[in-house]
């Protein structure tokens, strides 16, 4: 049975360390350790001007208890939601162990880093990998290609000790770039996907994979809070589920493509009306990406109706109509998911952004949204691998 838990969070809110934007907490056995992360500058506005603010997309069942059961097992991970940005952590690769900032990425499975050999301005700005201050290192003469809709990087193979907290996944295979484009503004160094294997490098098995084949999970699950408030944190937690996180009980949804974090959506309303989805669709929840992003027609309509006018690639909306305006509903499984004017508009430098952006769709692809960030805040999610599905439910 896959464990919730229900403590430990208040062990943190009460203590004496002052929170330094957001603060998380790693627990093994009765042990709890308080990591602190240091408030950095939001990067957002930078993004915005150069039009980066999109995803980085690519037989014995058990049961989730809806109990406490005070579970010790569960690790727990901080992420910064960097202002309202991208999920980032840190981790550490090799031995001795050298820290990288990564995006925590459902929307992609391979893990890359920088290498120390890598010549494009965008490695030059963050931190690289040096293979030979490690001595669990090992190279391979593997190239690999990964394209992302923001940018792409291409590299090689290697393999070393990858620890997240207290995680650690020994011959972790990693990608180290030698070409990064498109990453020059991002706040972090690489990228950590947690979504299903892909054949993006062969036989690069992904981190949340190794994790459970070498039994350092308890179960094969994997959940976000992101928070919206700076006072608290955000939290990846490896392994089972804190209820502490969520209110009322966690709504199951099966993924609707094995292979990728993809759900069936029954439909997009605003005061009642289905404004998009009309005949259902399909939605990849993604922490890689910060906005939700839909095909042209149907975000050109709710930009409309919650009067939304272009600005460059996106749309500004009147700062003082934000109380008067519906919430946007995703009904996801017969469930509506309200997402209110205040999630769904940003207020930046004294102007107010839409947060609905449209996504490239290919020829004759199906109706499909991105559910990120926005939508994430707002919903804790849980990642279900051993049953695909996802489970969503109020965050607290």
């Amino acid at each position: 049975m896959l464990r919730t838990q229900s403590v430990l969070s208040t062990s943190i809110e009460n203590g004496s360390m002052k929170w330094l934007g957001l603060l998380g907490l790693v627990t093994l056995s009765e042990c709890i350790v308080i990591i602190p992360l240091t408030q950095m500058k939001t990067m957002r506005e930078t993004l915005r001007e150069r039009n980066l603010l999109t995803d980085f997309s690519e037989e014995h069942p058990y049961s989730l208890s809806q109990n406490a059961t005070n579970d010790q097992n569960i690790i727990y991970h901080p992420v910064r939601n960097y202002k309202d940005l991208v999920c980032i952590g840190s981790i550490n690769i090799g031995t001795p162990p050298q820290e990288f900032q990564v995006l925590f990425d459902t929307g992609s499975s391979s893990l890359w880093v920088p290498s120390i050999y890598c010549q494009s301005p965008s490695c030059y700005k963050h931190k690289s990998f040096i293979p030979q201050n490690s001595s669990t290192f090992q190279a391979t003469n593997q190239i690999f290609n990964i394209k992302y809709s923001s940018g792409m990087i291409n590299g090689y193979l290697g393999y070393d000790t990858v620890r997240i907290g207290k995680l650690v996944s020994v011959a972790q295979p990693f990608g180290l770039s030698l070409k990064e484009f498109g990453f020059e503004a991002l706040p972090f160094d690489g990228i950590l996907g947690l979504g299903y294997p892909r054949p993006t490098v062969v036989g690069a098995t992904p981190v949340f994979d190794n994790l459970r084949k070498q039994g350092v999970i308890s179960e094969p699950v994997f959940a976000f809070y992101l928070s919206s408030q700076q006072e608290n944190r955000s939290v990846v937690m490896f392994g089972g589920v804190d209820r502490a996180y969520y209110k009322g009980e966690l709504n199951w949804v099966p993924v609707s493509q094995v292979g990728m974090w993809l759900i069936n959506m029954d439909s997009i309303s605003v005061n009642r009306t289905v404004v998009a989805c009309k005949r259902g669709c399909q939605a990849l929840l993604d922490t890689g990406t910060s906005l939700l992003l839909g095909p042209r027609g149907p975000v050109s309509k709710i930009q409309n109706l919650i009067h939304a006018r272009p600005f460059g690639h996106e749309h500004l909306v009147s700062c003082q109509t934000i109380g008067t305006l519906p919430p946007v509903v995703f009904t996801i499984n017969g469930i509506d998911y309200p997402v209110p004017a205040q999630a769904y508009i940003q207020s930046l430098s004294g102007r107010c952004f839409s947060n609905f952006l449209v996504r490239r769709q290919r020829v004759n692809e199906s109706e499909t949204w991105i559910l990120g960030d926005v939508f994430l805040r707002l919903y804790f999610s849980v990642f279900d691998r051993g049953n695909n599905r996802i489970g969503l439910a109020p965050a607290v």
